[in-house]
């Protein structure tokens, strides 16, 4: 990192019409659909803007990250890289080390057919059943403003990578399966998602997932019941036991916390049938990565557990079939890592106060962290994500768009 004369971070000024632009931009790209593994519609708006402000094609990359993702999608991630135009040498206040700015792409799928209106300082979706999806259009437009903005006004900057994730709504997909040697080597990364501008996320649990096949057997249920074997049962009597010994739920043993949660159960097709197959899907979360595989395996015994206590009357039990996946590793950054000083530095230098926070669901930061580069996150002024009640703040988006900008030129340093 290269580290000269001492100069402060300069508090960006926009005229009304600068203002209007970004507002505009983020405004049409909620307006296009894009749900978990559709989102080839608002990529190609953002590689088109990229362009017309002047992009070299050939910067403008596409990996196969949707080839490896849980669902099929349509595009991968999309990345843009510009080469740094800082010298080496005699520049001032700034760093000329290769930096990251992402932002997801897809939304939930309330947020489908989003038609946002504008009351003053506030967007708000039309529709009542419909939410906005500002997450996280909001954080696509703040990197691309910002990529647009260097482009067209020539601002110097150090060597620069934008990613526009995919699939991060259904388990951070697009930065976990993400083509990592079409980033370059970026030392550090900012990554904006929903909340409030100043927000820096520095840490985030760490997420598993199970899918627990539960078999009995069959038997009518009115004529000769004691002959099966429940699977509703099995699962209830599993359910029972997490819940009762602390392990459903929010979970504290001693110093230790997390959380666990069976989310969903499918099975049975008839009153008169004792059922046979039941499907149940659960998760486990915590910060501590050991605790959370004991939660894990708290879980898994606890279904085994069951399968033994339930039989019918010739002693036949039913079987269980666990299968699980990591959905995304935990982190936490320390103060100290460049990336957390140089979005405290630049908030700051943007009048707002920093303010550190820990998340307990995950970021596409997690896997970017993971992948070897260290990461905050960054709100962009949406409230109320996954609602139909979601809206955004357009000062807020503003100063979102400001702290972009910054960071993009080397700032912070």
């Amino acid at each position: 990192m290269v580290r000269l004369q001492t100069l402060q971070t300069p508090k960006i000024k926009r005229n009304a019409k600068e203002r209007e632009a970004l507002y505009s931009q983020v405004i049409e790209m909620m307006a296009i659909p894009g749900g978990s593994g559709q989102e080839a519609g608002i990529a190609e708006y953002i590689r088109s803007s990229l362009l017309a402000a002047g992009a070299e094609a050939a910067a403008i990359r596409f990996d196969s990250a949707h080839r490896r993702t849980r669902i099929k999608g349509e595009v991968g991630n999309l990345i843009y890289r510009m080469s740094g135009t800082l010298p080496r040498a005699g520049t001032t206040g700034v760093s000329a080390a290769h930096r990251m700015l992402s932002a997801h792409m897809d939304t939930v799928p309330i947020c489908v057919g989003s038609r946002p209106q504008r009351k003053g300082q506030k967007v708000t979706s039309l529709d009542s059943h419909t939410g906005l999806g500002a997450d996280n259009r909001a954080g696509c437009g703040v990197i691309l403003s910002t990529a647009i903005e260097l482009l067209k006004q020539g601002l110097p900057h150090p060597p620069l990578t934008f990613v526009w994730f995919v699939q991060e709504e259904v388990g951070l997909q697009g930065s976990r399966f993400a083509t990592t040697s079409l980033f370059g080597k970026p030392r550090v990364a900012f990554n904006w998602d929903g909340g409030q501008p100043a927000k820096m996320t520095i840490g985030a649990t760490g997420g598993y997932r199970m899918v627990i096949d539960v078999s009995g057997i069959a038997a009518h249920a009115g004529v000769c019941p004691e002959r099966g074997v429940s699977a509703i049962a099995i699962a209830a009597v599993a359910i029972a036991d997490l819940q009762a010994n602390g392990w459903h739920g929010s979970i504290c043993k001693g110093k230790r916390r997390g959380t666990s949660n069976v989310g969903v159960i499918r099975g049975g097709e008839a009153t008169n049938v004792v059922t046979d197959q039941v499907f149940v899907r659960v998760e486990a979360r915590s910060h501590n990565r050991p605790f959370r595989e004991r939660i894990v395996q708290e879980i898994e015994k606890a279904f085994k557990r069951a399968v033994k206590q339930v039989k019918n009357e010739q002693g036949q039990i039913g079987t269980v079939s666990i299968k699980g996946h990591l959905d995304y590793e935990s982190f936490c950054l320390k103060p100290t890592e460049p990336c957390v000083k140089i979005a405290e530095s630049v908030i700051c230098a943007q009048g707002a106060t920093p303010i550190s926070a820990i998340a307990d669901g995950g970021v596409d930061a997690n896997w970017i962290t993971e992948h070897g580069i260290p990461t905050v996150s960054l709100g962009c002024g949406q409230a109320n994500v996954h609602m139909v009640t979601e809206s955004l703040d357009l000062a807020q988006y503003l100063l979102a768009c400001n702290i972009g900008l910054s960071i993009a030129q080397g700032f912070g340093a």
